[in-house]
């Protein structure tokens, strides 16, 4: 008999699964990351990377797949790195999600999205953090860290 249930291909686990291909992980955990770190609500994450609130349930809901504009792209990978790093005063945070709503991606940002998107299918976490221990090149260890994803050691 197959041990695989029924419910293991449905739709929403196929698209799920499609975007960790595409991101790592899936949109939900990106989401609810980023909106516990930074005290937000789904709305208010929408509004500042640029997106209706309906689509983003659906990309967190998995009825949608991709996120197909580099500009909100670039805003939640900005918004994923601020959630990872240093607590901020509300006036801090504040300002900053302003100054990433305003964000407009540079070839370079575009760039580096695609790096993290194409490290992220070729090599596990791990590796990526190893790597990024291992190099002398600052902004191949920045990228490889980006790509590795938040540190399970806190």
């Amino acid at each position: 008999m197959n041990a695989t249930s029924p419910a293991a291909e449905t739709p929403d686990n196929i698209n799920r699964q499609t975007q960790r291909e595409l991101y790592g992980e899936p949109i939900a955990d990106i989401v609810g990351r980023i909106t516990s770190a930074l005290g937000l609500t789904q709305g208010r994450l929408a509004e500042v990377i640029g997106l209706s609130a309906p689509m983003l349930s659906q990309l967190v809901s998995a009825r949608r797949v991709k996120i197909g504009n580099p500009a909100v792209l670039a805003r939640l990978q900005s918004l994923a790195d601020l959630a990872v790093g240093p607590a901020l005063s509300l006036e801090e945070r504040e300002a900053r999600l302003a100054a990433i709503h305003d964000e407009q991606p540079t070839m370079s940002t575009m760039r580096d999205a695609g790096a993290v998107h194409a490290l992220r299918a070729a090599a596990p976490s791990e590796e990526l953090q190893r790597l990024a221990q291992q190099t002398t090149a600052p902004e191949l260890a920045a990228l490889l860290r980006l790509a590795a994803g938040p540190s399970s050691h806190g």
